[in-house]
C-alpha cells in the first residue's frame, strides 16, 4: 500500500514530536524506559524549588521532583511529589532534606533512608527537612558583619563631624596665630633700636664679666692657700696643746705614785690617813652631842642670869692616842 505524502509527513511529525518529548525528559534526569514510586512531601517553603530537581542518596540521583502544589487549605504549605526508583527502599521515619545543590543557586533533596523501618508504600510521606544552606550560612555572618559596617559608619559620621568642628577651631587658632605674628612684626621693626642698644649691652656686660673672671681667679687661689694654711695651723696649736696637757698629766701622775704631794702623800702615808679618819670620827661624835644636848654650848636669858664656873671640859681620846678637850656647860 502506497502512503501519501501527507500520511508520511504526519508520522515523520508524530515521531519527531515523541523523540523531542522523550529526548526533553530524558535531559530532565527522568529514566522514561525504568518505573520509579511516588512519594509525597510537605513544605513551608520550598526556597525555590522546581520540578526536575533531582533527588540524591549519598551524592547518587535516585529521582527527581515530579510536581509542586500548594495546599491552601493547610496554610499555603507545599506539597511536593517525589518520583524514586523503586529499586530503593524508602523506610518508615526516612527524611527528605532540602538542601542547596551549589554554590550557584538552585535546590535538590537529599533522601536521608531510614533502613530499620517498615518500607513504605506508593504514595506514602516522608519526613520533611531543611539543611542550612549557602545562602543561608552567608546571610547569617553577613547580617552582623553589615551591623557593625553601620555601627563604623555612623561613628566615623560622628568623627567626621568632630574634625568640622575642630577645623573651625584651627581656623580660628591659626587667624589668632597670624595676628599675634603680625603684632610681633610690628612691635620688633618699632623697637629695633632699643633691642641693638640692648644686644650692645648685653655684649659689653659679657666682655666685663669674662675680664672680672679673670681677676677673680687669682683671688680665690690665694684665699684656697690661705685656708689651707690657717687650717694646717690650728691644727698644729690644737695638737701641741694637747701634747702639752698629756705631758702635764703624766708628771702628776707620776709625782703621786712618787709620793710627792698632798695627795703622794695621802696615797703613800698610811698614819696620816688614819688621823684624818680619826678626826672626822671625833667631829661626828661632837656633833651629835651637839644635837643632843644644845644647852651646853648655847646660853639664852631674858633677863640675864647668873654665870657658874665653867666645868671643865670633857676629854675624850681618839683612836690614835691623842686627846681632844670638849668644853660642856652645864645650867640647872
Amino acid at each position: 500500500m502506497k502512503l501519501s505524502k501527507e500520511a508520511k509527513v504526519g508520522i515523520l511529525a508524530v515521531v519527531t514530536l515523541a523523540m523531542l518529548y522523550f529526548g526533553f525528559n530524558y535531559l530532565k534526569g527522568s529514566d522514561i524506559f525504568s518505573r520509579s514510586n511516588k512519594y509525597i512531601v510537605v513544605y513551608d517553603n520550598v526556597d525555590g524549588l522546581t520540578p526536575s530537581n533531582p533527588v540524591q542518596l549519598n551524592g547518587l540521583n535516585v529521582g527527581r521532583v515530579d510536581a509542586i502544589d500548594i495546599l491552601q487549605n493547610q496554610g499555603n504549605r507545599l506539597m511536593v511529589t517525589l518520583d524514586i526508583d523503586k529499586k530503593i527502599v524508602v523506610g518508615r521515619g526516612s527524611k527528605a532534606i532540602l538542601a542547596d545543590a551549589g554554590v550557584l543557586g538552585g535546590k535538590v533533596i537529599i533522601l536521608q533512608v531510614n533502613q530499620t523501618g517498615q518500607p513504605l508504600g506508593k504514595g506514602d510521606t516522608l519526613v520533611s527537612a531543611k539543611e542550612a544552606g549557602i545562602t543561608a550560612l552567608i546571610r547569617e555572618k553577613t547580617l552582623p558583619v553589615l551591623n557593625n559596617v553601620d555601627s563604623l559608619t555612623y561613628n566615623l559620621n560622628r568623627i567626621v563631624k568632630q574634625f568640622d568642628r575642630t577645623g573651625v577651631v584651627l581656623t580660628r587658632t591659626l587667624e589668632g596665630v597670624e595676628a599675634t605674628t603680625g603684632t610681633l612684626q610690628l612691635t620688633v621693626s618699632e623697637n629695633r633700636e632699643n633691642i641693638r642698644r640692648l644686644m650692645a649691652n648685653l655684649g659689653a656686660l659679657s666682655q666685663s664679666l669674662t675680664e672680672t673672671e679673670k681677676e677673680i681667679k687669682p683671688l680665690l687661689a690665694k684665699a684656697n692657700t690661705f685656708a689651707d694654711s690657717l687650717n694646717a695651723l690650728q691644727l698644729s696649736q690644737t695638737l701641741a696643746g694637747a701634747n702639752r696637757s698629756i705631758v702635764t698629766l703624766q708628771q702628776m701622775l707620776a709625782d703621786i705614785n712618787s709620793g710627792k704631794g698632798t695627795l703622794g702623800k695621802l696615797k703613800g702615808d698610811e698614819a696620816l690617813y688614819r688621823n684624818v679618819n680619826s678626826a672626822t670620827a671625833s667631829l661626828d661624835k661632837l656633833l651629835t652631842d651637839f644635837r643632843e644636848h644644845p644647852k651646853r654650848y648655847v646660853h639664852f636669858s631674858l633677863f640675864g642670869r647668873k654665870e657658874k664656873k665653867d666645868e671643865k671640859p670633857a676629854a675624850t681620846t681618839t683612836q690614835d692616842g691623842t686627846t681632844a678637850a670638849i668644853a660642856a656647860d652645864t645650867t640647872k
